[in-house]
């Protein structure tokens, strides 16, 4: 069966620090949540990981959501937002699936973004890398009431504020299916 891969960039920068990053968690908990609430989802969705602080690294590599435990994360240091697309596009490359001629591949991947839209490093290799690569959807989820939504827009048109986000898998679902069409 096809894979859907699930990759969560999470600022664990220390302006995440607070109401921030417990949204972080929130978010993470509820997605694993909604995700393992669809039979569909239980079969198809692989979930990874990707923290930025001063740093990128991903701390879940591809993970059957059955098999997925959320990772405690805490924030301090910068904010490579850049470093972190850059390090996704990487993944993307490498752990995705791609269709030929003589196999079906994954789907296009789907990127939930949570931050609180200030990096401390430069976007500009990072965003032009990930623009390259075809996602399913890119959703930035706004973490924290002062959240820059202004660079998560450069990022994606889907921007939704963490503590309100509810979106459902049948949705992501249904919009995913329409991009392979």
């Amino acid at each position: 069966m096809r894979r859907l891969p699930v990759y969560l960039l999470l600022d664990t920068s220390g302006s995440m620090y607070g109401e921030p990053i417990e949204a972080v968690k929130n978010g993470v908990q509820t997605l694993i949540s909604t995700l393992r609430s669809d039979p569909y989802a239980l079969e198809t969705a692989y979930i990874s990981i990707i923290t930025f602080n001063s740093s990128a690294q991903q701390i879940t590599p591809l993970t059957e959501l059955a098999a997925f435990q959320q990772p405690n994360i805490d924030a301090n240091g910068c904010t490579a937002l850049g470093g972190a697309l850059e390090l996704l596009s990487q993944k993307i490359d490498t752990e995705i699936t791609k269709t030929t001629a003589e196999v079906k591949g994954d789907w296009r991947p789907l990127v939930f973004i949570m931050t609180d839209g200030e990096p401390t490093d430069s976007m500009t290799k990072g965003l032009d890398e990930f623009k390259k690569r075809k996602c399913g959807m890119v959703v930035a989820c706004a973490a924290g009431q002062g959240a820059n939504t202004n660079t998560l827009k450069q990022i994606t048109e889907n921007v939704v504020q963490l503590d309100t986000a509810a979106v459902s898998y049948t949705h992501l679902r249904a919009h995913e299916t329409r991009r392979h069409l």
